[in-house]
């Protein structure tokens, strides 16, 4: 599906065990703003990741990230973490991400997603609940 355009937002506090020994946000960091803005969005569409699990055997994993770095964030400052979805097809998502403070872009990255068994983590069809759930949250 392409063409999806709605915006998710996840607010993130840059916390002291953020931040390396420069006072700045270890970049690694920025990462784990990202899975969880991802997560919440799932949650916000009505995905409950363990019980995709439990339920049906699936599980959605990260399969490449490419993120460019644009400037720091720092002890204390109140972030927002966005989550577009680009493109879902049979088996993954396209998802574009940024971290903004205010109005100024951070971090920005391209995630793909992919759908796959747990057992063995073979490539797997998202399922149409699922696909319907993300669709709607997309609109």
């Amino acid at each position: 599906m392409a063409g999806m355009s709605a915006l998710f937002v996840w607010p993130v506090r840059v916390y002291y065990e953020d931040t390396d020994a420069g006072g700045i946000v270890f970049y690694a960091n920025y990462l784990r703003f990202m899975e969880r803005a991802r997560t919440e969005w799932l949650r916000a569409a009505g995905v409950n990741q363990h019980a995709l699990r439990e339920e049906s055997g699936l599980l959605f994993v990260v399969k490449s990230v490419a993120v460019d770095y644009q400037a720091p964030a720092v002890l204390d400052d109140q972030l927002h973490t966005t989550v577009e979805v680009q493109r879902i097809g049979k088996a993954s998502i396209l998802i574009r991400q940024q971290v903004l403070r205010a109005e100024q872009v951070l971090v920005s990255a391209e995630v793909k997603i992919g759908c796959v068994t747990a057992q063995g983590l073979r490539p797997a069809a998202i399922p149409a609940e699922v696909l319907q759930a993300m669709q709607q949250n997309n609109e």
